[in-house]
């Protein structure tokens, strides 16, 4: 069963407000066993209007739209679909109830262009706004082949269109139409880029079940792997897809960390409460940004102590206790240094992990020994101390956000470790 979204609204396109109705509503559409076909973003005009609900109209079944249904001039939807729909507005005295019952509680009187929210096409169904005044509309039209395209207009609003969609439009479509179970389950993966993956897992991914696909969703530091399953029954889908799901954790053991919705900090969060276990951090390179992550988590001040941000030399050398002769030596950017900060930082806030940065970041800095990218990882537990070198690459947001990552993720498998 096909859907298509359509965007409506110039300050979508020209960048001012992100369009961020299309994802969430394509994920309901989804959840409900719709295949969404086709996002259209187009501007507040008639005629982009007029063409898009035709094209859509040829393609899918369900046409979900938002937007343009406000009541200033340039909001041109309804009078559009009165023109598609070969129809008129007329005046909806329910509609207007409700439009008097919101103003009310707010205290203000209705206008004439609040009054103008209450017309709507002759030949939709009205569907009720309860944040707002703008209700939507609901049309059904005969296809050329049999059965319906439903056309569903809503307003751009967020929490208008989300009230709408939960409350009004997914339970009617899905009372309409008969949708295939769809099953999405997510691998989170840290460690090995997409290609090395990929090749990693091809002989797995080549003999998947028909009913299943997989999608490789990188972004800096990690690589997501999507396995989504289509069929009739419930239960029997959800043993399909995780059966294979097994198979390809027993591929990549030493680059899995977790699933779905988890993320690096919430485990190794959760990982150190289990264990009774403390960590502070000291960062160079990343600014804190490691902190930041861990310290997002709610209650993570039962095991996070507190960072030093040193990013000069004499921070660590004055506060974390770095010896200068191996500053002078080796350089901020060293298995040495990163080394020494990890130690001592774990001494000196007494507790039992200590995460250690030191890296160029860029765009400047690097040279032709320590280029861009090059980054030092250190890991103080208890009883022992390591160090990592990486080369990140050229890009100072992604080469902060690729080495907090792989911070976490190697204090995860020493966690691991030391659990098992």
């Amino acid at each position: 069963m096909n859907a298509e979204i359509i965007n409506i609204g110039d300050e979508l396109l020209i960048g001012q407000v992100i369009n961020t109705n299309a994802a969430w509503m394509a994920a309901q559409l989804n959840l409900s066993g719709f295949r969404v076909y086709q996002v259209t973003v187009i501007s507040d005009s008639r005629g982009h209007i007029m063409q898009a609900l035709a094209d859509a109209e040829e393609r899918a079944e369900v046409v979900l739209v938002s937007g343009g249904i406000g009541p200033t001039k340039d909001d041109l939807t309804k009078q559009t679909l009165c023109e598609f729909f070969n129809t008129r507005l007329v005046f909806n005295q329910e509609a207007y109830g409700d439009v008097e019952a919101l103003f009310a509680r707010r205290g203000y009187a209705v206008t004439e262009l609040n009054r103008q929210q209450a017309e709507l096409p002759e030949n939709c169904t009205g569907i009720p706004n309860k944040v707002g005044t703008a209700r939507g509309m609901w049309f059904e039209k005969d296809r050329p082949g049999g059965g319906k395209t439903v056309f569903v207009s809503m307003p751009g609003v967020p929490f208008e269109m989300k009230a709408m969609m939960t409350d009004y439009v997914i339970p009617r479509l899905k009372q309409m139409y008969t949708t295939p179970f769809i099953y999405h389950k997510t691998l989170l993966t840290q460690g090995i880029g997409e290609s090395f993956l990929a090749a990693e897992i091809e002989e797995w991914e080549n003999s998947l079940p028909s009913n299943i696909k997989l999608a490789y969703l990188p972004q800096p530091g990690i690589v997501r792997l999507r396995l989504t399953g289509e069929g009739p029954g419930e239960i029997l889908l959800h043993r399909q897809v995780d059966a294979e799901m097994s198979k390809l954790v027993a591929l990549i053991p030493e680059y899995y960390f977790g699933y779905d919705e988890d993320t690096l900090e919430m485990i190794v969060g959760k990982l150190l409460a289990e264990n009774h276990a403390t960590l502070a951090t000291a960062e160079s390179c990343t600014g804190g940004t490691i902190a930041q992550m861990i310290t997002g988590i709610p209650g993570s001040s039962a095991y996070f102590k507190g960072s030093v941000v040193a990013y000069s030399n004499e921070i660590k050398e004055h506060i974390l206790g770095v010896s200068a002769e191996n500053l002078e030596k080796f350089g901020a950017v060293s298995k040495q240094v990163v080394t020494e900060m990890a130690v001592s930082l774990q001494a000196k806030f007494r507790v039992d992990y200590a995460i250690a940065t030191s890296g160029i970041a860029g765009p400047d800095g690097g040279t032709p020994g320590k280029p861009v990218g090059t980054t030092l990882i250190a890991i103080a537990s208890p009883g022992e101390v390591f160090a990592m070198q990486f080369l990140f690459g050229d890009s100072r947001e992604r080469n902060i956000r690729r080495t907090a990552l792989q911070a976490l993720n190697m204090l995860r498998k020493k966690l691991i470790d030391i659990c098992s």
